[in-house]
């Protein structure tokens, strides 16, 4: 049951400013697009090494709202060139826990644009619905981030403790914001984080594991009229997928569908050939190909196994064929994490939801990983992700967000961080 100071906290949640910062944060584009190189440059494009556009214009934006609107000078650092990171602390002056709310200000790219019914940085709502590219892959999530610390102070009631608020770059790449704000410190007397991911506002308590590999394989460029004078390795690339295809779906058999994060799975997101910085030819096969993997865990695998197991599928794939040369190395490890219902920030938001819906919170698993993940493995911060949007709404086209869901988002994040502050009151 709500007391008189908790509803005095929901009525200071407004719903048309939520939604109008929402749309706000939806018209920048934060999508990391590097810099379109000249044929005469050398640099490998994607070695991240220039940008023609970052997280900068949105990270620029949040931190003047919340200088603007609650008061305080956050501190903005850079986790990379160009990358940027938001911290800022809010401090009630009543000794209690630090309770993070976290969030990550880049978005995936657009893709075509032709392709979406309203522009991808429109931020239009229309039925009930606000559309744009990152309206719940995170913006949404921000903007419940921001509101709610907003309405807590609007209300003049008092909490204990602090709110850390952590806006990070590159969730959707390397995750190398998460890791520089942890490493300098910002973490260290977090008790627990809320991250509104796009989860249709359930509570998320476990994220799937992640690995991240680049196969390269060998061939010999040739004319493309005499394949023989020289290796095709697109024949070569195209038996390593089907072959962790096969172990992927051995792995399916033998863990079954886990009860939080479903299956884990082994996909090439990227091929390419020639490799990035070589010119294509149709007429020309070329001497090497390159394959992204994308590998997502689940709890009863062992990633140190995973890396054997596909270090050994090469193996044999060379012994079949002498002309074979590939290799694969692993540039990202994101263990499997996960929390228990009893813990406090659980049980706190799930008393929270049934409050404001009149439902039961839906458990779930986060399909995949979060920053959250690294603030769990790293430091062993509670991590719960619980934030509105469409669960497999995030990287398609005409991505949205509803704005009731929104709204009851930003309710439930309200008291939920009340009561987490204040539950030894």
């Amino acid at each position: 049951m709500l007391t008189e100071k908790e509803k005095t906290i929901l009525k200071a949640v407004n719903r048309d400013e939520l939604v109008a910062l929402t749309q706000k944060l939806v018209r920048i584009d934060s999508v990391p697009r590097l810099k379109e190189l000249k044929e005469t440059d050398t640099e490998d494009k994607n070695s991240g090494a220039e940008y023609a556009n970052t997280e900068k214009k949105v990270v620029s934006f949040i931190a003047d709202w919340i200088e603007k609107e609650l008061k305080i000078m956050p501190l903005t650092e850079e986790a990379a060139p160009g990358r940027e990171n938001i911290t800022a602390t809010i401090d009630s002056g009543i000794p209690g826990p630090v309770l993070m709310l976290e969030g990550h200000t880049d978005v995936v790219s657009e893709g075509d644009r032709s392709r979406w019914k309203y522009g991808p940085f429109s931020g239009l709502v229309r039925d009930g619905k606000l559309y744009g590219r990152g309206s719940c892959d995170m913006k949404a999530g921000l903007a419940v981030n921001l509101i709610t610390v907003k309405a807590l102070l609007r209300s003049g009631v008092n909490f204990k403790g602090k709110i850390r608020l952590g806006f990070i770059c590159d969730e959707e790449g390397m995750m190398m914001g998460i890791k520089d704000f942890i490493k300098k410190g910002h973490a260290d007397d977090v008790a627990a984080c809320l991250v509104p991911e796009p989860e249709e506002n359930q509570l998320c308590l476990a994220m799937k594991g992640a690995m991240r590999a680049i196969v390269r394989v060998t061939g010999r460029m040739a004319h493309g009229a005499m394949p023989l004078t020289g290796i095709n390795p697109n024949t070569r690339m195209a038996r390593i997928i089907l072959a962790f295809e096969n172990y992927e779906n051995c792995e399916k058999e033998r863990c079954g569908k886990d009860s939080l994060v479903g299956f884990p799975s082994i996909t090439f997101t990227v091929v390419q050939a020639p490799p990035p910085g070589t010119t294509a030819q149709l007429n020309v096969m070329p001497g090497e190909a390159v394959g992204y993997v994308d590998i997502r865990t689940t709890p009863c695998q062992d990633h140190d196994s995973i890396r054997t197991k596909l270090k050994n599928i090469l193996g044999g794939l060379a012994e079949d064929d002498p002309a074979f040369k590939a290799e694969i190395e692993f540039i990202e490890d994101r263990p499997v994490v996960a929390m228990t219902k009893e813990e406090p920030i659980a049980v706190t938001a799930a008393d929270a939801y049934r409050d404001i819906t009149g439902r039961e919170p839906v458990y779930n698993g986060v399909p995949g990983a979060t920053d959250g993940t690294f603030l769990r493995a790293w430091k062993g911060i509670p991590s719960l992700v619980n934030g509105p949007g469409p669960r497999h709404m995030p990287h398609q086209y005409d991505e949205y967000v509803e704005t009731d869901e929104l709204y009851e988002s930003a309710k439930i994040y309200a008291l939920t961080v009340y009561r987490f502050l204040n539950l030894n009151s």
